[in-house]
């Protein structure tokens, strides 16, 4: 797409994304305007923030406005953007503290064996032998390893450590993780 094509209309498409699939992920927080340009901080919530470059459509806010970057350099800890139609602070003050989204569908490809969070929240959760303890209901990024919190339909939570001695086989359209229990896992042990 070139950078001034307009992107296809998310709304327009025909077909629906897969079931538990997002539309739109959020790639960023926009700040309090920078500058007298209407630029603004984006905190990155997204590992490739090589993708948010001039030229680029987002979408931001609730409604999911579509608007493209014209600019983006590394400020901080983040970015300092600046979108198209918004030149002054006052047009910028108006984009504070809304999320910045991109399409799914736009996503890029991972490696064999890695998933995206959203992929994986909900998923059953099955132990070796095929008994259902709970879904993936929250995922926990530490420094060593993610670590999953799963919640049984009583309302209790496991923890487990995303290692291979644990995660066995993650099955996408089945809607299930394999799991070996290792001792202390579940509070019986």
């Amino acid at each position: 797409m070139s950078p001034r094509q307009s992107p296809p209309d998310p709304q327009s498409r025909p077909g629906s994304p897969s079931p538990g699939e997002p539309v739109f992920l959020a790639v960023g927080r926009l700040g309090r305007p920078h500058g007298i340009h209407g630029d603004l901080p984006l905190e990155v919530l997204t590992d490739f923030p090589e993708r948010l470059k001039p030229g680029v459509w987002v979408f931001t806010g609730p409604d999911h406005r579509r608007m493209r970057m014209v600019r983006s350099r590394q400020h901080a800890a983040g970015l300092l953007v600046a979108f198209e139609g918004i030149s002054t602070p006052e047009q910028a003050a108006g984009l504070r503290n809304q999320l910045v989204f991109v399409l799914a569908e736009d996503r890029p490809p991972l490696d064999e064996g890695e998933y995206y969070h959203h992929q994986l929240l909900g998923l059953q959760i099955v132990v070796e032998g095929g008994e259902a303890i709970g879904r993936l209901a929250e995922i926990l990024e530490t420094g060593a390893n993610d670590v999953y919190v799963v919640r049984s339909p009583a309302g209790a939570e496991v923890l487990l450590p995303a290692i291979d001695e644990v995660i066995l086989d993650v099955d996408l359209p089945a809607g299930q993780i394999l799991i070996r229990l290792i001792p202390g896992l579940l509070s019986e042990d």
